[in-house]
């Protein structure tokens, strides 16, 4: 048994993964609970309710909060903990865990994840970056990417579609959008520079990776106080197919199309675009983007 007995507020997201990995939540809980820590389950019928009970039970007192599921999950988290004292446990168990693996959490195997939140529980938390993003009115923190391409059009017509369920209505998706790919034209203000450029995917990473193992920026380091811009810019589509499988594997930056530029903030300007980060949507372009440095304690 732990020698330092935690107050831990663990939120489960029950369609993590489409539902098919309920079994992680309860195994979170059982083995903190066995190591000796005192845990509160947040476990509600939808994300909004989840944020707003999990909002509560960290006002009422917690020495960490954990989050079970994808990246959406961790970007409840993020949303809730950035810049307090509050550390952030992931445990991954989404279609898309990519926060996770850049933190070097295991993605695939449940209780090496938890044997080292566990672990991390005994230990002064790791600082990382957050990032911000500022659309109308309101702003949004993120933790992995934004995206404002083809990535994000992807995203924007799978979630309007109700068929077919689970993964597979995001590969109808993408298989739709190829057909009418494009370039567009963008406008980006990045420190201080204007980039006028027809891009075919832009997207700011804090993240080396997103939707579940894109390489996007396969340098990037969630502590230095920078983001990646991403910009590929126009080329065919039988290019673009062919630089696809490259973009898993990290093997695109050389590519005379592809620009990655570390910024502290950027403006994205285009018409009829919709932004993503983390997965989740955020709204029209346009959007400014921010790095806040050590934003997040994380248990990892």
């Amino acid at each position: 048994m732990t020698t330092t007995p935690r107050a831990v507020v663990v939120a489960v997201n029950p369609m993590a993964s489409f539902g098919h990995r309920r079994d992680v939540g309860p195994r979170v809980v059982e083995r903190l609970r066995n190591a000796g820590h005192r845990v509160v389950v947040m476990d509600e019928a939808n994300i909004e309710l989840l944020r707003r009970e999990t909002a509560k039970a960290i006002a009422d007192g917690a020495d960490a909060l954990v989050v079970v599921g994808g990246d959406g999950m961790a970007n409840l988290g993020i949303d809730l903990v950035a810049e307090t004292d509050l550390p952030l446990g992931i445990v991954p168990s989404g279609t898309g865990n990519d926060l996770a693996d850049g933190l070097g959490i295991p993605i695939h195997d449940t209780e090496a994840a938890i044997d080292l939140l566990i672990a991390a529980l005994e230990r002064e938390p790791r600082r990382i970056d957050a990032g911000t993003i500022r659309h109308g009115e309101l702003t949004t923190w993120f933790g992995c990417v934004v995206s404002a391409g083809f990535d994000a059009t992807v995203n924007e017509r799978a979630n309007l579609m109700s068929r077919p369920r689970g993964r597979s209505r995001y590969i109808v998706a993408l298989l739709r959008e190829l057909a009418t790919l494009k370039a567009r034209r963008y406008r980006i203000h990045a420190d201080g520079r204007v980039l006028e450029v027809q891009a075919m995917l832009v997207s700011v990473a804090n993240n080396r990776s997103l939707g579940g193992g894109m390489r996007i920026a396969p340098d990037a380091d969630l502590a230095d106080g920078r983001l990646d811009l991403f910009i590929v810019e126009r080329m065919s589509r039988l290019r673009f197919l062919r630089m696809f499988p490259k973009v898993f594997r990290g093997e695109h930056t050389t590519l005379p199309e592809v620009t990655l530029l570390p910024v502290s903030s950027a403006r994205i300007e285009a018409d009829g675009v919709i932004a993503y980060a983390d997965g989740e949507r955020i709204g029209p372009l346009p959007i400014d983007v921010s790095v806040v440095p050590g934003a997040l304690r994380v248990l990892a």
